[in-house]
């Protein structure tokens, strides 16, 4: 099956989106030397509206539905995410078609006066968007005062600077593709912040049923990394995982070729969490996730799930 002589990539407009799609781009375009691969710059409803907390507006299918629809009219052929912002259900008609090699999935605390949290003194000022984030740093570090940070990488940066924060915590991925690792202070370990699930990696998404596009984005997918974010999504999803519900998962593949997955669920003031870890074949990956997420609900996960649904 020949590529198309037109590939088209709908992304967002950030700069890191951009970038991202970039990176596909690029390589589709070293693999399908015949193609012309043209990206489709979009402004989506998550970049629009910024002054209020992403779980609170329609959480993380707000960054890609724009991006859907020009792939459903046939305006584009397919979409490059962030997959720590694809939503654990993939709305009907679409597919994950690949999962490319992950860049580092920790968190990054970014700051101009300090070091590292341990550094920051009581009162300090963090920014973060992620209620995952704010659950492990309210439970970790109560001392500090968690503030919402919305907006693109620049726009966080910019207000970091400006001194409206003390820190902000980021991905880390993000900051190391667009050249700004001298940015970071300090990597958060997965023991200090347990990554959001699919952090560091790209998804990209396809018209379910596009057999073609499907061949041509095939040789993107990177075997480890999609098992081991298959078995993070398949946790979050068994516990309803969205912007609303703060959790953590992450695995790797050891060296003796098991997958270790970790994960956790809690309340957004971090007073009750409850994580846990398994490992096993790595061919298994969504079943450990939905293992891992029913040991949690018997550990307390269920009730933490019912408190977050009664405050929604």
């Amino acid at each position: 099956m020949s590529a198309p002589a037109q590939i088209v990539i709908a992304s967002r407009e950030s700069r890191l989106a951009l970038w991202q799609a970039e990176h596909v781009r690029d390589r589709l375009s070293a693999l399908n030397p015949g193609a012309t691969v043209s990206i489709l710059g979009m402004t989506t409803q998550g970049d629009q509206i910024l002054d209020r907390p992403l779980a609170q507006i329609g959480g993380k299918g707000l960054f890609i539905k724009e991006l859907e629809v020009a792939m459903a009219e046939g305006r584009a052929d397919l979409a490059v995410h962030s997959m720590k912002d694809v939503p654990m259900v993939m709305p009907e008609g679409f597919v994950l078609a690949a999962i490319s090699e992950r860049e580092n999935p920790r968190d990054a605390f970014v700051s101009n006066r300090y070091a590292s949290l341990d550094d920051l003194p009581a009162g300090a000022v963090v920014g973060t968007s992620s209620l995952r984030r704010e659950a492990l740093l309210r439970a970790r570090y109560p001392q500090l005062e968690i503030r919402s940070l919305r907006g693109n990488l620049d726009t966080r940066l910019r207000k970091l600077d400006e001194g409206q924060y003390d820190a902000i915590i980021l991905a880390g991925a993000g900051l190391i593709r667009l050249g700004l690792k001298d940015r970071i202070r300090s990597l958060l370990t997965p023991e200090q912040s347990l990554p959001a699930p699919g952090q560091g990696a790209l998804g990209i998404e396809l018209v379910a049923g596009a057999g073609a596009m499907a061949a041509v984005v095939a040789p993107l997918n990177d075997a480890v990394t999609a098992q081991c974010v298959r078995a993070e999504r398949a946790f979050s999803r068994a516990l309803g995982g969205s912007c609303q519900v703060p959790l953590g998962a992450y695995a790797i593949i050891e060296d003796d070729g098991r997958l270790w997955l970790r994960g956790f669920v809690a309340t957004p003031d971090g007073k009750d969490m409850v994580a846990g870890e398994l490992r096993g074949d790595p061919a298994a990956d969504e079943a450990l996730g939905q293992e891992l997420a029913d040991r949690l609900r018997t550990q307390g996960a269920g009730a933490i799930l019912e408190k977050l649904a009664a405050c929604a």
